[in-house]
């Protein structure tokens, strides 16, 4: 996948390990489905990064497994009970859109495993995660046709998710 400037997501994963599958989410298209990105170690989101200090400290904080909580199959770390909360009482307000992929990717119509979590945006009050951040800021200079790309292909991508077409 290339952006404007050319930076390259890879095009395919290797593997998808550890997809978590748990019962239906609704309400928002990018999360319509039950994956969640695990990354190919640790089968936790994000890598282990508290996802609502996205929104709260406006950068990528990493999390505890101890101050942890299980949604859609699968463990989300947090850096404080507070945030814990927030997720536990709102988690598709926190939850990074396309599962935690990298939405360039999905907006391709594929996926990979990897991303960075420091690698994000915030546009429009939703989470999108990147595989670096150089695509983090070519996203940020035309997010709403990026996000429409990925919208119309994120069913198909975790569709092929569940059948696990990028393995």
């Amino acid at each position: 996948m290339h952006f404007g400037n050319g930076t390259q997501c890879i095009g395919r994963s290797l593997a998808v390990i550890g997809l978590a599958v748990a019962g239906t989410v609704s309400g928002s298209p990018a999360m319509a489905d039950d994956s969640v990105n695990t990354g190919y170690f640790g089968g936790v989101a994000i890598m282990g990064y508290d996802t609502v200090a996205y929104f709260t400290e406006g950068k990528a904080t990493k999390g505890s497994e101890k101050i942890s909580y299980e949604w859609m199959g699968t463990p989300w770390h947090f850096a404080n009970a507070k945030h814990r909360e927030m997720f536990m009482s709102e988690p598709l307000r926190y939850a990074p859109q396309y599962g935690g992929y990298c939405t360039g990717e999905v907006s391709g119509g594929s996926v990979t495993v990897n991303i960075d979590p420091e690698a994000f945006k915030i546009v429009e009050g939703k989470l999108y995660l990147m595989y670096d951040k150089a695509d983090a800021e070519d996203f940020a200079a035309h997010p709403a046709d990026t996000v429409a790309k990925a919208d119309a292909k994120w069913a198909k991508v975790s569709a092929d998710l569940e059948l696990d077409q990028y393995h």
